[in-house]
């Protein structure tokens, strides 16, 4: 079972930072996928950042915009949890 992602908040660096239920924090750099096809439609940054949010229990960009789970492009959960455990960004 998965810690409860609680909170997402995109960067405009391409980097979303991941709030566990559990207190871990986690950075998720999207910009290595930017290349694929399925991807591509994040690479605007205002569209990356407007529509990142909480779906399917993990990290996603709603797409379609009417919240819509089986249209929308998530990552996997237990791949955003293995990742090092960092500080919350503070301005």
């Amino acid at each position: 079972m998965f810690p409860k992602i609680v909170q997402v908040v995109p960067t405009e660096e391409y980097t979303v930072y991941v709030y566990f239920e559990d207190g871990k924090i986690v950075c998720y750099d999207v910009k290595p996928l930017l290349e694929k096809e399925v991807f591509s439609v994040l690479r605007e940054i205002e569209y990356f950042i407007q529509t990142c949010t909480i779906m399917n229990d993990t990290l996603a960009w709603d797409i379609s915009g009417n919240r819509d789970s089986t249209k929308c492009i998530d990552i996997d959960p237990d791949t955003l949890y293995k990742l090092d455990a960092v500080k919350e960004k503070t301005a």
